[in-house]
């Protein structure tokens, strides 16, 4: 059967309704994971390194955010700080929990001589939960999976 000028039409509304269906299926997974983890992002970059020898540049952390879990020293926690856009990812090295339940903690990256108070925004000493963007559960590095 011979075309009539318009028989590319259809074939690019399959690639767009394909592209479509992609990029839906896409923010759906990541939205499960999400729910799944507690998290609103549950996978990120490791950019510094500043987690040397623990993390490089370019892996892959999973992360968890369960807020009935309390927050250890030696744990490892992806946080935002006020004014800053990019999480930071360092290690507890202190907890300090009032009598009513309100728990603060400090940081420092396992690479870095001084702990974080120098990255919190002015006049901050110490993180709150409400800080935390998740905490590391898992690691891909070259390939490999490990469970931190």
């Amino acid at each position: 059967k011979t075309c009539s000028g318009d028989c590319r039409k259809p074939f690019l509304y399959y690639q767009v309704l394909n592209f479509a269906m992609i990029v839906s299926s896409a923010l759906m997974i990541w939205k499960g994971l999400i729910v799944v983890t507690g998290s609103e992002s549950p996978i990120v970059v490791v950019l510094s390194g500043s987690m040397e020898p623990a993390f490089h540049r370019g892996d892959l952390l999973f992360l968890t955010n369960f807020h009935d879990d309390p927050i250890r020293a030696g744990e490892i926690v992806v946080f935002k700080v006020e004014g800053r856009d990019i999480p930071i990812v360092h290690r507890v090295i202190k907890v300090h929990e009032k009598g009513n339940g309100n728990i603060k903690f400090l940081t420092k990256g396992d690479n870095n001589e001084v702990d974080d108070r120098g990255l919190y925004k002015e006049g901050q000493n110490w993180l709150e939960k409400k800080d935390v963007v998740g905490r590391v559960f898992a690691l891909r590095r070259n390939g490999n999976y490990n469970n931190e």
